[in-house]
């Protein structure tokens, strides 16, 4: 019998399809997070997209790469380009000067963690991310989609502190889900996409959940009706 939060991922799986997972490769994660910040899925990979053919997601190969079509690329992701332009540079000197960098991140995750910090706009959300789909640690990246969808279903308590409620999720998840870097990404990315999508802040489309049954919070919105 599958766990329940596994039996909610896949009830949510078989309601959404296949979803898009962020890039495996810590390099191309890193421009994935930057290109995200203040910006949407589609232009987000319409940048990523483009520097992809341009060849320019290694950290050797964007260093090289002319200003002009580097600028262009990155604009598609939309506002801020300045910003991120000095992120992507910054960034790129990094992985250019730590070169163990991707394998330190496999290794132990506090060592791990510590070596993120010298990434500009990651923040704990894109840590976590680069733990999981990079490193291939078995974390949960607690951002606002998600830490709203696990504590509507009751894996978690929300707290003042957003880093205590990721912590209440985190510990809540962990004793849900088997100890697989798969199980992870699939709770992760569904989770997250059910936030955007269904079990959104305001007005949260309950009546078409496909998890309702298993939802305090939705059980009590629809009966308020």
């Amino acid at each position: 019998m599958p766990r329940p939060l596994e039996a909610i991922v896949a009830s949510l799986k078989r309601f959404y399809g296949p979803l898009p997972s962020p890039p495996r490769d810590p390099f191309a994660l890193f421009v994935w997070e930057v290109l995200s910040v203040h910006s949407v899925a589609a232009r987000r990979d319409a940048a990523c997209a483009a520097l992809k053919r341009m060849r320019a997601l290694t950290p050797d190969a964007m260093w090289r790469a002319p200003r002009k079509p580097l600028e262009a690329a990155v604009a598609l992701a939309g506002p801020y380009l300045e910003q991120r332009l000095r992120a992507l540079r910054t960034g790129t000197e990094v992985f250019r000067r730590t070169p163990e960098l991707p394998a330190t991140i496999r290794g132990p995750v506090v060592a791990a963690r510590r070596a993120l910090r010298r990434l500009p706009q990651m923040g704990d959300g894109g840590a976590y991310r680069m733990l999981l789909f990079a490193a291939a640690h078995p974390v949960l990246p607690v951002d606002a989609r998600v830490a709203r969808v696990a504590t509507r279903l009751g894996y978690g308590g929300r707290e003042a502190d957003f880093a205590r409620t990721a912590r209440s999720i985190r510990k809540a998840v962990a004793e849900q889900l088997p100890d697989d870097v798969d199980a992870y990404r699939r709770a992760y990315l569904y989770l997250s996409h059910h936030g955007s999508a269904t079990c959104t802040e305001a007005n949260p489309h309950c009546a078409m959940c496909p998890v309702r049954a298993e939802c305090p919070e939705g059980g009590r919105r629809l009966a308020a009706r």
